[in-house]
């Protein structure tokens, strides 16, 4: 199809624009629960062999249910959950505290709660900044990471 022919089909899953974004606004993404084989691969790729989170035996008499996911993987799939507000929108990531406030374990199911906090024109005003806070929590409400990013953001026109 020319590009003519894609305007009469509209895309859907596209991100916020700049001017979508208001002091305020709350909004949350889909869950995602973490299997054992997102565990595995994960710690395969970053090479994040800490034996809390390979080695089963080690974890013996913890109180904790299932195998310990890494603080990163959930701020990573936190990103990954987030990725509709900014698709094909968003510009660049530029900076975010992150804080893990509790454990997260293999068969947790994550939520991202976001609210804006900051939107403010750049001095090209061509393209907004924008700060959210973002609250990640499991299934019971428990939270267990939150993180501030502030990323570039198209405006629309």
């Amino acid at each position: 199809m020319s590009d003519a022919a894609d305007s009469l089909w509209p895309k859907i899953g596209t991100g916020f624009h700049f001017e979508d974004l208001t002091l305020g606004m709350r909004f949350r993404s889909a869950g995602r629960t973490i299997l054992e084989s997102d565990l595995s691969a994960f710690c395969n790729l970053t090479w994040l062999t800490e034996e809390l989170f390979t080695n089963a035996a080690h974890r013996d008499g913890m109180a904790l249910p299932s195998a310990v996911v890494p603080g990163s993987l959930v701020y990573a799939f936190a990103e990954g959950l987030m990725l509709p507000m900014m698709q094909d929108t968003g510009l660049a990531f530029l900076e975010a505290d992150v804080k893990v406030k509790g454990p997260t374990v293999v068969g947790d199911t994550i939520t991202v709660y976001c609210e804006v906090v900051e939107a403010r024109l750049t001095s090209r005003g061509d393209r907004g900044l924008v700060r959210t806070l973002n609250c990640v929590r499991r299934a019971d409400g428990k939270e267990v990471l939150t993180y501030n990013p502030l990323r570039m953001i198209k405006v629309r026109s």
